[in-house]
């Protein structure tokens, strides 16, 4: 889009896009997103943020030495038509986060919206709490503060291939761009060509096999293999169980059976 059109605009990390981001974007009717961006795993990684809104990214290296006043130059030579900022009531910008949204107001000559905290149960509603309930597989609290299913997209890999000839056929996934919750076994919906399938999924090194650290779905549904096109997306609604080391395969094999059943049983439940 035009910058010049832009009249108003979001600014933040908006990893994880969530209830507090999304309280900002509905100040933004005329405008767009400007998308700080750090370095390492994503909880959202680039061009996949759910919004209808226009979205501008800067590398937070580019700009990190920039003082406050430099900072609002930089956006006004880029969106010269800019009237109004909204950002976070703990924004901070600037060299060394120098500067706060107050200090903000100060040196914006056009209208600077500061949206206060968000919370859901009295859970400050944040990125990082976000990936604190992932890391303790805590699936239903980060969907919850999401306002939505989280999820993850991969391009489909070659797996080690013992799934299909001894225990159940699985899709592997290259996701090298996310943050994962906690290895282990959940209860998914894998998408395959726009079309949803409840599945399990299982996130950690193959502890009974080769050791090796892979993300693979087993497809419950009956589906066509061989018809799998473009980016595959898996979204966790529930925790099954801890990653662990099995005897032999037919051990391995059961406990995947009673992964399966209780997958059923948790899509049964709550389906997208």
């Amino acid at each position: 889009m035009d910058k010049s059109k832009i009249k108003s605009l979001a600014i933040g990390h908006f990893d994880g896009i969530h209830l507090g981001h999304k309280a900002l974007f509905s100040h933004c009717f005329d405008g767009g997103v400007l998308v700080i961006e750090n370095d390492g795993l994503k909880l959202t990684p680039k061009r996949e943020y759910f919004i209808n809104l226009p979205i501008f990214y800067k590398k937070i290296n580019d700009i990190k030495d920039l003082n406050p006043e430099e900072f609002i130059k930089l956006l006004k030579n880029e969106f010269v038509n800019l009237k109004k900022i909204v950002v976070g009531y703990d924004f901070k910008f600037g060299k060394n986060r120098s500067a706060d949204a107050i200090f903000l107001k100060n040196i914006f000559d056009g209208e600077v919206v500061i949206v206060n905290e968000k919370k859901i149960n009295n859970i400050s509603i944040h990125s990082e709490k976000i990936r604190e309930f992932l890391k303790k597989a805590n699936i239903k609290m980060a969907n919850l503060l999401l306002d939505r299913v989280y999820e993850i997209k991969g391009n489909l890999i070659k797996g080690q291939g013992l799934g299909k000839k001894e225990l159940f056929s699985t899709i592997n996934l290259d996701t090298s761009n996310y943050f994962l919750p906690k290895n282990g076994v959940y209860a998914t919906f894998t998408n395959l060509n726009n079309k949803d399938f409840k599945s399990v999924t299982f996130i950690g090194n193959r502890l009974s096999t080769d050791d090796k650290f892979s993300v693979e779905t087993h497809i419950i549904e009956p589906f066509s293999e061989d018809k799998i096109n473009g980016k595959i997306t898996i979204k966790f609604k529930d925790f099954i169980r801890d990653n662990k080391k099995f005897e032999n395969l037919n051990e391995l094999k059961f406990q995947i059976s009673k992964d399966i059943l209780k997958a059923q049983d948790i899509l049964k439940k709550d389906e997208l």
